[in-house]
């Protein structure tokens, strides 16, 4: 989809006729406020019982896991001022990921082509384009989102308690892509058409000794799309990390779609390393960022010219 002008037509985030503000699409990552009294994360009812004992203990787990968060998030953010490419610091102290076979980043600059250009741009228009729930083929891609995880079953309304069997965090999909924009949700049916088994399975949890408390799926893939765009400096004009420039040489090869298809192989890589950490909800941004420094050690490597030489890519086909 591209930021032209859309179709709209009535929806319940409308009221009295105004619309809600969108925020901006990939600004900030969605940390995953999620309901977990109500429901496991794709909606399965834990016992009566333990959870109610739980519930407190959870609830104040659940507040220091965000607030542990913000605090990452400002140092993230203090840490890119103090060692930017333009700060004194920055000149001086070497960034963790600032070499490649012993190379400064800055020689690293890849010299693009025509086609390269071309799909970079697309890419970095996709990423200007937020979710907006009153347009007609927005509606309508979460509408195919829902058809191709659960064939077979009749579509929900828009606001509907049966989405959170997705791992929304609510009944209202449209609230949880304010950290991801539209490019989220097409990541998220490009998965499921391209590898459907290996959606499915992550959709309905298949693989392996599952946690007691899970990662809701649809916000957990947000979270991935978010990650990616900040891991490849697509925000950037023209990507200067490692991980960025390696895959701006992915764009020459014929797969057009090479972010999407990296996305999946992220998403198949993160619930790998939530079964081998044998992780549970609040552990999940700890999985996200070794997720995050595996695909960077893959990214890496010297025989990998596309997503597919990926070692990881494999588990896509399983």
């Amino acid at each position: 989809m591209t930021s032209r002008t859309l179709r709209r037509r009535p929806h319940h985030g409308e009221l009295d006729g105004k619309r809600h503000e969108n925020l901006e699409s990939l600004n900030e990552p969605l940390l995953g406020v999620y309901e977990q009294n109500e429901t496991h994360s794709n909606g399965y009812s834990h016992g009566d019982g333990d959870i109610r004992d739980d519930d407190r203990k959870k609830e104040r787990l659940h507040w220091t896991f965000l607030f542990s968060n913000l605090i990452a998030q400002w140092a993230q953010w203090l840490a890119n001022i103090i060692l930017g490419s333009g700060s004194l610091l920055g000149r001086l102290l070497p960034h963790p990921f600032a070499t490649h076979n012993g190379l400064n980043r800055k020689s690293m600059s890849l010299h693009l082509n025509p086609l390269q250009e071309e799909r970079l741009r697309n890419l970095q228009l996709r990423l200007k384009v937020p979710f907006d729930g009153n347009l007609l083929e927005h509606q309508d891609a979460l509408m195919q989102l829902w058809r191709l995880a659960y064939p077979g079953r009749e579509l929900p309304p828009l606001k509907s308690e049966l989405w959170k069997e997705m791992g929304w965090q609510g009944n209202d999909p449209s609230t949880d892509f304010r950290g991801g924009g539209l490019i989220s949700l097409e990541n998220l049916i490009f998965f499921a058409k391209k590898y459907p088994e290996s959606f499915q399975r992550l959709l309905h949890k298949q693989d392996g000794n599952r946690s007691e408390w899970e990662y809701p799926f649809a916000v957990a893939s947000i979270n991935i799309s978010f990650m990616l765009v900040q891991m490849l400096d697509l925000h950037s004009g023209k990507p200067s990390t490692e991980g960025g420039i390696r895959f701006l040489e992915f764009l020459r090869e014929e797969d057009e779609m090479a972010f999407d298809d990296l996305y999946c192989v992220a998403f198949r890589m993160m619930d790998a390393q939530w079964l081998a950490k044998h992780a549970s909800y609040m552990q999940f941004n700890e999985v996200l960022k070794s997720t995050r420094i595996q695909l960077e050690r893959e990214l890496a490597l010297e025989d990998v010219s596309s997503v597919k030489d990926l070692p990881m890519y494999n588990l896509l086909n399983r």
